[in-house]
């Protein structure tokens, strides 16, 4: 994914946990929110909770590579973080595409 289109900064994942729509599953949770640049951002977010260091980059791996095959299915202009939870390691790749989808449906 490239560098222009993910959230970075601690401000940008403050405003969307404060002020974006919610929507949560087993899998994951998803935080969303309007921007004005037509384009989608995204951020990705795994506890230390989950596991060490392997199981957290997997797990934001697989999360990430939902989300690219997944862009072109939903309209531009949003902001976006995805929140991996314990479900998310285990869970076979369909089964993340299929939470994803509902989740941004199910968010606006």
């Amino acid at each position: 994914m490239k560098a222009a289109v993910t959230l970075k900064e601690n401000r940008d994942f403050r405003r969307l946990y404060r002020k974006g729509a919610t929507a949560v599953d087993r899998c994951m949770v998803l935080y969303c929110r309007r921007n004005n640049l037509g384009r989608n951002r995204y951020g990705f977010t795994v506890s230390t909770k989950l596991g060490k260091a392997v199981v957290r980059n997997r797990a934001r791996r697989r999360l990430r590579e939902t989300v690219r095959l997944e862009e072109g299915n939903l309209t531009p202009g949003w902001d976006i973080v995805v929140v991996a939870r314990t479900k998310a390691v285990e869970a076979p790749f369909e089964k993340l595409t299929a939470s994803y989808l509902a989740l941004a449906k199910k968010a606006g």
